[in-house]
């Protein structure tokens, strides 16, 4: 295990900031997720961790030690890609043994028995004969992730490797991945643009757009004390509700926007006049969209009601909603910054 740290890290390719003064710091056993759309500079950033990439400003200290300077190989780090990168013509043995006799020094009985350790971690034992064309989406990651470890590395990166596989195996996969890292507690890096992977997965989620990191907390932070619009709106599903007051952003999340009907029992609510244009149902829950008047005209606005709001709702029609004033939030007209609590 090893402490990381990103100081002032930057990467420019040409023109375009891919990463802008970055600065981070990823205790000892941690799991951190960097989130963040397509393009923010999440993967460059983990890249220049790895050493595949050389940053243009910066440094990266592991463990204490700066290793700008060296290779992959010698920061004793291991990534695992979103295309796990296995190779075709060779069984599971060969794969996982491949990065140790790529550093040579060792007899091929140790070899042996440092890939039987590593697949017996992951539960992979029965596959080493098999070729990765024989293998399912779920069994080529648990290769992937042997292959990365069967090094003992100090650090471990993964590179959205969890993409390819069906949206039931990715349930299933990340309780996999989270009950192995704490089991190793091993410092681990995680890259997703999937919200549900880092709120799932991480001790911490570094939230990242246009080479910059916005919001560094626990998922539980982040979600429900957003610093900014973009952090707001970009975690949820859907994201926080903006609309315009006379001195600032309202925000308030989707949940939090109920019909008046369930108002009994609550207290210090804020009301609004929901006009439906549109309703989706999905199983346990409502999507209810809207638009609600503010000072910038008719506002899109969308209530995520639970199957316990059994209120009959029709699309054209207008209703009253309500958000309790604790669930409100306050976001600065021009830079998107969160600000205190405004009376309303």
């Amino acid at each position: 295990m090893a402490v990381v740290e990103i100081r002032g890290l930057t990467k420019h390719f040409g023109q375009v900031k891919a990463v802008d003064g970055v600065d981070l710091s990823i205790q000892e056993g941690e799991l951190l997720v960097i989130l963040g759309p397509s393009g923010c500079g999440k993967t460059t950033l983990m890249r220049s961790i790895a050493g595949l990439e050389q940053p243009t400003a910066g440094e990266v200290l592991i463990g204490g030690r700066v290793v700008n300077g060296l290779p992959p190989r010698a920061r004793q780090v291991a990534m695992v890609f979103q295309s796990y990168a296995l190779y075709p013509h060779m069984t599971v043995f060969n794969n996982i043994a491949f990065p140790l006799k790529a550093q040579g020094g060792m007899t091929t009985e140790a070899r042996k028995e440092k890939v039987e350790w590593a697949a017996s971690l992951l539960g992979v034992e029965h596959l080493l004969d098999r070729k990765p064309r024989q293998l399912s989406g779920g069994e080529r990651q648990r290769v992937a992730l042997c292959r990365a470890l069967v090094r003992e590395p100090t650090v471990l990166l993964l590179d959205e490797p969890l993409s390819n596989l069906d949206a039931k195996l990715r349930a299933s996969a990340r309780d996999e991945l989270q009950r192995f890292q704490r089991r190793l507690g091993i410092t681990t890096i995680f890259v997703t643009h999937d919200q549900v992977e880092a709120m799932g997965l991480g001790d911490r989620i570094a939230v990242m757009n246009q080479g910059k990191v916005r919001q560094i907390g626990t998922p539980q932070e982040i979600y429900h004390e957003s610093g900014d619009t973009f952090v707001a709106t970009f975690l949820g599903s859907p994201g926080m509700n903006l609309m315009e007051r006379e001195d600032c952003l309202l925000g308030f999340r989707p949940e939090h926007f109920l019909p008046q009907e369930a108002a009994e029992g609550r207290h210090n609510l804020t009301t609004f006049s929901l006009k439906v244009t549109r309703i989706e149902y999905l199983g346990a829950d409502r999507l209810v969209y809207g638009v609600v008047d503010s000072v910038a005209g008719e506002t899109r606005t969308v209530a995520k009601l639970p199957s316990t709001v059994t209120l009959s709702i029709e699309s054209g029609e207008s209703y009253p909603f309500f958000v309790q004033k604790q669930h409100l939030r306050f976001f600065d007209k021009a830079t998107g910054t969160r600000t205190e609590p405004n009376p309303l």
